[in-house]
């Protein structure tokens, strides 16, 4: 098939094409803000295309067909869709809704990438399901939560075929310690280059944290089974708490510093604790997480090690 992958030259994106290239065509869309040319292998095509360009998105699908578009490129900031949420709703808002609109007429399944955590809000019963009510307290969530509206639109006014991934808090190597949301990217990066790293609140809060591989893996999962996964929206995570402390001390144990966190206050629009439930795209698909955190955090230091020519 020949597929795009909007953001695909970033985190969690360019993982995915590496996955997809043995077996498909696949074409890159990233306006390369938080993304990185070297990212992706020098053959993959790269089209350095904004969502908010409606022109060019438009110009683009006018001389390039595509049979399946994953749709990963975001803001994906909280505290940044705080501090701006007019520019977080540009991008995540208008920036989805300009795809759509350029896709529709080839008919391409839209596979997005939304949010597992911020979208459900603070839940009492954890892990959360997919037919929990949303409950949306940040912009960033908001945005999301409208992407997801839009496809489900989409999908009934116009044919367009489309799944919704609601992704943990995805972390793994190549996550950009410096211009997106990942805590794990920023302590590792951090106690590598011997700073103290901060944590927001008492550290007590908890996320469940899943491994790049696996998010990959549901991905594909996903596209190897369209009667039973087109129209439908999944959790994509590990059904596990972890808190911020716990996630601290694992990482300097396995770095081997002893440092000592700063504290300081917690941000705004935030949750308190989280971990998803993933029961419902293991029946349709098969999947599971496989990767522990313990072995997931190992990959992703051996990875920012090397990157930081730390040997």
């Amino acid at each position: 098939m020949r597929i795009l992958v909007t953001g695909g030259a970033g985190f969690i994106g360019s993982h995915l094409v590496e996955a997809l290239l043995p077996h498909h065509e696949v074409h890159v869309l990233d306006n390369l803000s938080t993304g990185f040319r070297t990212n992706l292998p020098s053959a993959v095509p790269l089209y350095a295309i904004d969502l908010r360009d409606e022109a060019a998105l438009q110009a683009h699908f006018a001389r390039h067909t595509y049979e399946v578009v994953y749709h990963l490129a975001a803001q994906v900031d909280v505290r940044t869709s705080v501090e701006t949420p007019v520019e977080d709703a540009r991008i995540n808002i208008i920036g989805t809704l300009n795809l759509l609109q350029a896709v529709r007429p080839q008919g391409s399944w839209v596979i997005f990438a939304s949010t597992g955590g911020a979208i459900y809000g603070e839940v009492p019963t954890l892990p959360v399901v997919e037919t929990h009510p949303p409950h949306p307290e940040s912009p960033y969530a908001i945005a999301k939560l409208a992407g997801e509206l839009y496809l489900k639109h989409y999908g009934t006014a116009h044919g367009l075929p489309y799944t919704i991934l609601r992704l943990a808090n995805v972390y793994g190597p190549r996550q950009n310690p410096f211009g997106e949301a990942g805590v794990v990217a920023i302590f590792t990066h951090r106690l590598l280059q011997g700073e103290t790293p901060h944590i927001y609140g008492d550290g007590e809060q908890t996320r469940d944290f899943v491994y790049v591989g696996d998010v990959v893996r549901a991905f594909l999962a996903v596209l190897e089974a369209p009667q039973a996964t087109q129209g439908q929206i999944f959790n994509v995570g590990t059904g596990q708490e972890t808190s911020v402390n716990q996630l601290y001390r694992a990482l300097t144990q396995l770095i081997g510093v002893p440092t000592s966190p700063l504290y300081k206050p917690p941000k705004a629009g935030e949750l308190r604790h989280n971990a998803l439930a993933w029961g419902a795209l293991h029946k349709a698909t098969g999947w599971q997480p496989t990767v522990s955190l313990a072995e997931g955090l190992r990959h992703t230091v051996e990875a920012f090690r090397q990157s930081l020519h730390l040997y």
